[in-house]
């Protein structure tokens, strides 16, 4: 065990945030600390790094044991260099590799006066030499060229100045910097915050094979999933402990609701039936005693809580009026920054039909909300369709008016509605009575989230362009946008880093690179699934490449007799053949599956039980027809 937390409490300022929380932490192990918004997540972590002390309770920590703590917003102070910063870590192991190289030249220069090895000298650097190669010596610039990478920062940009960084790219060098000291508990506060796609697969992977353990507060979903094994859930000033991934925490979660509501109703009933009891009984002689028993036992009786349930935002997207088929369309479509030499991305060209709910994707700085942008106001190069009217949630809160009320901020939106309709609406969205008067400047990231989607719902319109709308939400309103979206009649094309909630939504996925925009016919997981595809097949045709060198350079180096160059062609050529057969094979087959996925995605499919299980049925078959080709084409590539 590295850490126990025993009855841990903790107020501000006579409110009570922690009560009684228990919470272990062994060897190895993955736990996330989950929550709405408020509940003192946050709190509780910098509690167990020893930032905030605690009321009462009592903390046992292994000895000697060692923490990493990354803030959710990072000010990284530092005169460094990215670099250089990075190379504090390893200060121990940059000085021993002087020391040695130290030694080295003083072995050489002995040598050299006496004209013989100095022994003693010899097996001293051996021993150092040895120790400093399993300190990890010869590979500490390796290791953080590989976490400085994987966290999304160039090589070209690892001599920049710390002071020059944004905020999120400060936070992301914080976390590099854990990372690279692997301390014994790694404690990460949204840790996915400020991270692309790629970057956080990367972090995904070197988590799991991360040899300490690790404490997160995340509001990634698809991170909770893949990394961690255990879940504390802060509701009500206490933890409740969980196992198993986050979607397993969901489902237990349910049950245990369930079983809740269940038992405190029966026990309800219970004392219904036992007070009724003794109102009937108590004034009878021939009862009495009776009645005075049943009052004693219910007296005993040890009652049960009403189960918490807490309040949830509640609300649905609807359109005023239907769009025609074809909702947006662009050709060849470029963009360039006055000043910039190249374009930030050129030879964008799609079409949008009605109904299809497309997640746009790309690395961090490629441009997504500038596609965005431009889509909401340049009618030179996106052309709408019929009665096309655009919702736009911006990634940021610039669109709101920190002055105003929340009520003035949505009524002034909408000021051909009551106010009376405006409050229904904003307690939908958890805003009632005099919340609804609270300055804008005043909110936090959710709230001010919560009222961009109200002001989103009363536009009604038929095509949202979405930038990161999941930001700032606690788990549970990102369930409730997520049913919204699932049941809006309109189209969407949203961008998010929250693979979990691409997932759930996208039936389409754009991939916006430099070059342009490419097509994946399927939610998250299927672009995973193909883009591993895609590089399988790069890394084959580079293997096949070398390897057809490697035998060009045999054949110049042997001459090989006419009969058996004979047969090789032979052989060379059936082998293309049936190579190119079942890359054929493969393309019909994965155009079939394409056109299969498309057809499920249609309403009237969807719904049709019976025509859903017989497409789905003829999917699998395809999938696996393409697999079987696959291995074959693998195997025949390297012969």
């Amino acid at each position: 065990m590295l850490l126990q937390l025993k009855n841990i409490s903790k107020s501000f300022s006579g409110n009570q945030i922690l009560q009684n929380i228990n919470l272990e932490v062994n060897d190895h192990e993955r736990i996330a600390l989950v929550g709405r918004n408020g509940t003192g997540k946050s709190t509780l972590l910098k509690i167990i790094v020893g930032q905030i002390p605690y009321d009462s309770g009592e903390i046992i920590k292994k000895r000697d044991m060692t923490v990493g703590f990354l803030a959710q917003e990072h000010d990284f102070a530092s005169g460094r260099s990215i670099w250089d910063e990075m190379l504090t870590v390893f200060q121990t192991l940059i000085e021993e590799e002087q020391a040695l190289m130290n030694l080295a030249e003083e072995i050489s220069r002995k040598s050299a006066d006496k004209k013989e090895p100095d022994e003693k000298l010899l097996n001293e650097y051996s021993r150092r030499s040895e120790q400093f190669g399993e300190a990890g010596g010869y590979r500490y610039k390796s290791d953080i060229k590989g976490v400085l990478n994987g966290l999304g920062f160039k090589t070209e940009e690892f001599h920049t100045p710390i002071q020059a960084l944004s905020g999120g790219q400060k936070t992301r060098l914080a976390l590099g910097k854990l990372l690279l000291e692997k301390p014994d508990l790694l404690v990460l506060d949204e840790p996915t915050n400020h991270l692309d796609i790629e970057s956080l697969n990367w972090l995904e992977n070197y988590l799991q094979n991360y040899e300490g353990a690790l404490i997160v507060v995340s509001h990634d979903r698809y991170f909770l999933d893949k990394i961690v094994t255990k879940i504390y859930e802060i509701e009500n000033k206490k933890a409740d402990v969980y196992h198993g991934t986050y979607t397993d925490y969901l489902r237990e979660k349910k049950h245990r609701q369930t079983l809740a509501w269940k038992r405190y109703e029966q026990q309800q009933k219970e004392i219904q039936r036992a007070q009724q009891f003794i109102a009937q009984n108590i004034a009878r002689a021939s009862t009495t005693k009776r009645a005075q028993s049943r009052r004693k036992q219910l007296e005993k009786m040890e009652k049960l809580e009403r189960p918490h349930t807490e309040k949830t935002a509640h609300f649905s997207f609807d359109i005023a009026k239907t769009s025609g088929r074809e909702v947006l369309k662009t050709e060849n479509f470029s963009f360039r920054y006055d000043g910039m030499d190249e374009p930030l991305f050129e030879n964008v060209t799609f079409t949008i039909n009605r109904g299809e709910r497309i997640a746009l994707i790309g690395a961090n700085g490629v441009g997504k909300t500038t596609l965005l942008k431009a889509i909401l106001d340049d009618r030179e190069h996106f052309t709408l369709g019929a009665n096309v009217q655009i919702g736009y949630y911006a990634q940021e809160a610039d669109d709101l008016n920190e002055a105003n009320t929340i009520l003035e901020e949505v009524w002034s939106a909408f000021p051909e509605k009551t106010e009376q309709e405006i409050r229904t609406v904003l307690g939908n969205f958890l805003f009632s009575g005099e919340d609804v008067e609270k300055p804008i400047h005043l909110l936090s990231g959710g709230e001010k989230a919560r009222v961009k989607l109200s002001k989103l719902m009363l536009k009604q319109a038929n095509f949202l362009l979405l930038d990161e709308p999941t930001n700032h939400l606690d788990l549970p309103s990102k369930e409730v946008l997520e049913e919204a979206l699932l049941d809006y009649p309109g189209t969407i094309l949203f961008v998010s880093h929250d693979r979990y909630f691409i997932n759930k939504i996208a039936d389409k996925v754009f991939e916006l690179t430099k070059d342009g925009i490419e097509i994946y016919l399927g939610n998250y997981d299927y672009y995973i699934e193909k883009k591993e595809i895609e590089a399988a097949r790069e890394k084959l045709s580079e293997n096949e490449a070398h390897k057809r060198r490697e035998e060009k350079k045999e054949t110049s180096a042997k001459p090989l007799s006419y009969e058996e160059q004979k047969r090789r062609q032979r052989e060379e050529r059936a082998l293309r053949r049936r190579i190119e057969k079942i890359e054929n094979e493969i393309e019909v087959l994965e155009a079939k599956l394409n056109e299969l996925e498309l057809e499920m995605t249609k309403p009237e499919v969807f719904n049709d039980h019976v025509k859903m299980n017989e497409l789905s049925a003829k999917a699998r078959e395809t999938k696996e027809k393409i697999d079987v080709l696959f291995d074959e084409w693998t195997s025949l590539q390297q012969e």
